[in-house]
């Protein structure tokens, strides 16, 4: 199974960065939120990075991290979709 993550910034732009999967390659990245199965609850940790804790779990599993602008590189659409859904 295609398992990758990725910082990218909530909005897009360069706004606060949180944890992204991608389970499959042609689908588009989406919050770490929107995969109850596979995230755990965040740190209680004042400024803390949302998805932290579910990094560390699915680092431990086996999960690829993908640079930020590797993610980018492919164009904003289907980014631009997973935020559009989620908001």
């Amino acid at each position: 199974m295609h398992r990758q993550m990725c910082w990218l910034s909530k909005f897009g732009g360069d706004g606060e960065k949180i944890l992204h999967l991608q389970t499959e390659p042609n689908q588009p990245w989406r919050p770490y939120t929107a995969f109850g199965h596979f995230s755990v609850p965040d740190y209680q940790i004042p400024g803390g990075s949302k998805g932290w804790a579910t990094y560390q779990k699915l680092l431990k599993a086996g999960w690829t991290l993908v640079p930020s602008t590797r993610a980018n590189e492919f164009g904003n659409s289907s980014y631009a979709e997973s935020t559009i859904q989620n908001q």
